[in-house]
Formats: C-alpha cells, sequence, structure tokens
C-alpha cells in the first residue's frame, strides 16, 4: 500500500504528530427571546439608571466559560470518533475574553476535527458589531433560527491534490458573547469528503451544547 498524502490546509494541525493512515493508526494530539440589548422600560420620575449600572446590564456574560466542559462526552465520541472528550483548550492571551477548546483525531482514514471558541465582549452592541462584520465575510450561509440572539452556519468545500475537505462553521451571539463552532472532516481514503449536510448539522450540535453551557453556567 502506498502512503496517502495530506492536503496542504491540514498539514499545519496534523504536525504536532506522526499520521500512519496507511495502517489506519487513529491519533488524537494532547492538545486546544433574546437577552442582549434589553433596556430598562421604567418610565417613573427619576429612575434614569447611572452609566455604571446600564454598563453591568448589558455585560450579561464576564468572563469566557471553560470551553472543554462545553461539548458532552457523547457528542464528542459522535463528532469525533477516537478524539479524546476531554480535548485540549488552546492558548489565550486573556482568558477571561477568549478560550478555545480542539478535538480531533484519525480513525483509520477517517479525519474529524471540532473548535469550540468563546469570545466575551465588553457589551451587546460590540457583540453585535462583531457577529455582523464576520458573518459578512462568510458567503453562502444562513440563518439557524432558535439559537442564541442570533446564529448564522456556512459550510465550503476546498480540494487539494485531489484530497476534499469540507469545513462548517457556526457563529452564535447570546447577548454580549460570542460563539463559534468549526467543525470538518476528510477521507483519506476515497479522497472524499463527508456530506454537507453532516458536517452542517453536527457543527449545529455542537453550538447547541456550547449556548447551553454558556448560559447555564456563565450568567451572572
Amino acid at each position: 500500500m502506498r502512503p496517502l498524502p495530506l492536503p496542504l490546509t491540514l498539514t499545519a494541525r496534523l504536525l504536532p504528530v506522526a499520521i500512519l493512515a496507511v495502517v489506519g493508526w487513529a491519533w488524537t494530539p494532547d492538545q486546544d427571546s433574546s437577552q442582549g440589548g434589553h433596556t430598562d422600560a421604567s418610565s417613573g420620575a427619576g429612575a434614569t439608571p447611572s452609566a455604571s449600572a446600564t454598563a453591568v446590564a448589558v455585560k450579561t456574560y464576564r468572563t469566557a466559560p471553560a470551553p472543554c466542559d462545553s461539548i458532552s462526552d457523547k457528542m464528542i465520541k459522535s463528532l469525533v470518533p477516537g478524539a479524546k472528550t476531554a480535548g485540549k483548550e488552546l492558548a489565550s492571551t486573556d482568558k477571561s475574553v477568549r478560550r478555545t477548546c480542539s478535538w480531533n483525531a484519525l480513525k483509520g482514514y477517517d479525519y474529524r476535527w471540532l473548535d469550540v471558541t468563546f469570545e466575551i465582549k465588553d457589551n451587546d452592541a460590540a457583540a453585535r458589531t462583531a457577529y455582523k462584520q464576520r458573518t459578512a465575510e462568510k458567503s453562502g450561509g444562513g440563518a439557524v433560527p432558535g439559537l442564541g440572539d442570533t446564529a448564522y452556519s456556512v459550510v465550503n468545500l476546498t480540494t487539494e491534490d485531489k484530497q476534499q475537505t469540507r469545513e462548517g462553521e457556526v457563529m452564535v451571539r447570546v447577548s454580549n458573547a460570542l460563539v463559534v463552532v468549526t467543525y470538518n472532516g476528510s477521507d483519506f481514503e476515497t479522497k472524499k469528503a463527508p456530506s454537507t449536510d453532516e458536517i452542517n448539522k453536527g457543527a449545529i450540535k455542537a453550538a447547541k451544547d456550547a449556548v447551553a453551557a454558556l448560559e447555564d453556567g456563565q450568567k451572572n
């Protein structure tokens, strides 16, 4: 049997370990409605809130949650077969405002990668601005109803050296927090990528887990 070449876009992610797909070794790196914008409508005399009180009111989430605890073990086993369910948190310059966890594994010839990132903005307006800017850069996707205050999903296919990789991204805004899920996959035997439906649904399922973890554990 001959070695299986990897696409360049996956090389950086696969460098930390030796990939021996020819013998089907699996590997796992040791690595990584709306709440927002509500305004106190009280109209009584002297009811004008102070600037500091208003700032506190719109900053529903003050710190990023532990990302590696945000996705259930059952979900990880389903989306990233062969990965350690504990995941690996990536380095961050400020964990109070941005945290990311990664899970990835090669099982046989099937490769899957999942990232979950939490970002905490100063207020709802800042989160809305960041959300609009990022979704505008990701054309071809669509809204995901019923998830957070607003959510967007997009899936893209890339091909390098005849190897396909399909990647889905879901971005969710919940008050002043952004939740970003990236999920991709490849088959190194057939050189085909998983279907759009599989990747999109997988990313949305992970995003729902992540948003639930944010809402359950991080509200003031």
